[in-house]
């Protein structure tokens, strides 16, 4: 196929230029906000144990923990991309 003067290096530095998007970032934070009492976002991302944890927190405080993920939620929103990544999906930190 005629690539019409675009070299094969041409392209990939095109797709090196796009800025980077996280695929776990959004749905984690609506998650967090939404249904947090569930600790939804905690088992999206992977985190089996804080999950649990939040779940019991939620029973035994009546739900006054769900503030716990709600935070989590807005705090997801504000970060970067790369550095929600790095932080959450990379390096694993479970809680704030």
């Amino acid at each position: 196929m005629e690539n019409y003067g675009y070299t094969k290096e041409g392209n990939t530095q095109q797709q090196n230029n796009m800025p980077y998007k996280s695929e776990k970032k959004i749905p984690a934070a609506l998650l967090g906000l939404l249904v947090g009492w569930l600790a939804l976002n905690k088992f999206y991302l992977g985190y089996t144990k804080e999950g649990v944890i939040q779940l019991v927190l939620n029973v035994v405080t009546c739900g006054v923990a769900s503030i716990i993920p709600f935070i989590e939620g807005i705090i997801y929103l504000f970060m970067s991309d790369e550095q929600f990544d790095d932080t959450y999906v990379h390096n694993k930190k479970g809680w704030l």
